[in-house]
């Protein structure tokens, strides 16, 4: 994975209701506030079909992955597609090659790990990006406890040895009583855990623009950034809505020679559509992972209303980034 940025998107979504109980036997079926260009079919959601938007200029641009369980050969099986809000349990899941059904056992390591799996909710209040482990057979399997019902958006990033990145994504229900929640409001500062991450820059649909986060502590600038995967940072931004996925890496690494340790770490990212996106910044100081968020805006629509810090998740509850 370069210095620059994948996007990837997805379509489906899980079907809920206000205020009713979320079950494990729930129906799948799509939603989203615009309309897509097909969706995957059946329960498992392994008919995959090929999504595109549109540039700028009217032209259709490259198929976006993330719409697909499957793609180019390979489909992300999740074997555990159901779990209980609040309980502890194994999520497994394996990446099988289409046509043989063997699953992908050689993988190309990308930022230290064969591959990254990132969880989010659908309303975007919660988050993990976790690093599962691999048995011998090839099925990965990591711990979660999710602690609100409802669905969820699982996404594998990965590049097998020899292919090419991909990014699929699978659909999660946590069972229990439901209650969608609203977006949490637009904010360029997010506290966590005594830190302070200010945001500065802007995403802009069709054009690349840099993005840069600054970390505090007890309000001096933190110099000393420990390297986390192989970079003083990794961002993750998720369109509202349809969960449109982008993953962006800093802008230099650590050991080049010019990227300092902090405060500042800046990415290049560029938003695939006008909308609201949440971001979650994950940065190690003093040994320790921990996930800054912020919801912002990019172009085209009416200005949402700003706070002016707003409190990210805290560490207790982003317990993905053991390794």
């Amino acid at each position: 994975m370069n210095t620059g940025l994948r996007i990837t998107v997805f379509a489906a979504a899980l079907a809920a209701t206000f205020g009713t109980a979320y079950g494990v036997g729930g129906a799948v079926g799509p939603i989203s506030p615009e309309p897509k260009s097909g969706t995957h079919g059946g329960s498992e959601g392994h008919a995959a079909t090929g999504h595109e938007e549109k540039a700028a200029d009217g032209h259709e641009t490259e198929p976006l992955a993330g719409l697909e369980i499957s793609r180019n050969g390979y489909t992300l099986d999740l074997k555990t597609p159901r779990i209980e809000a609040g309980k502890k349990t194994d999520l497994r899941f394996a990446v099988v090659q289409d046509g043989t059904g063997r699953k992908v056992t050689a993988y190309q390591r990308e930022h230290g790990k064969d591959l990254h799996l990132i969880l989010a909710s659908r309303d975007l209040t919660v988050y993990r990006h976790l690093h599962p482990t691999r048995a011998a057979d090839g099925t990965w399997s990591t711990p979660v406890n999710l602690p609100e019902a409802g669905g969820y958006r699982v996404f594998a990033d990965f590049k097998s040895r020899g292919g090419e990145a991909l990014t699929l994504g699978a659909d999660l229900a946590a069972s229990g009583r439901y209650e969608p929640g609203e977006l949490p409001e637009r904010n360029t500062t997010a506290k966590v855990d005594g830190y302070e991450v200010k945001l500065r820059g802007a995403l802009t649909p069709g054009k690349a623009g840099e993005l840069t986060l600054t970390v505090a502590k007890d309000g001096k600038p933190v110099r000393n950034l420990q390297p986390y995967l192989g970079a003083y940072g990794h961002l993750v931004a998720l369109r509202s809505g349809d969960l449109a996925y982008l993953h962006v890496h800093p802008n230099g690494e650590p050991g080049d020679g010019k990227t300092k340790p902090g405060p500042d770490v800046s990415f290049t990212a560029t938003a695939p559509s006008a909308g609201a996106y949440r971001l979650f910044l994950d940065f190690q100081h003093e040994g320790k992972v921990r996930t800054a968020a912020f919801t912002v805006q990019a172009g085209g629509a009416a200005e949402m209303p700003e706070k002016s810090a707003a409190e990210t998740v805290s560490a207790e509850e982003v317990p993905g980034h053991a390794h």
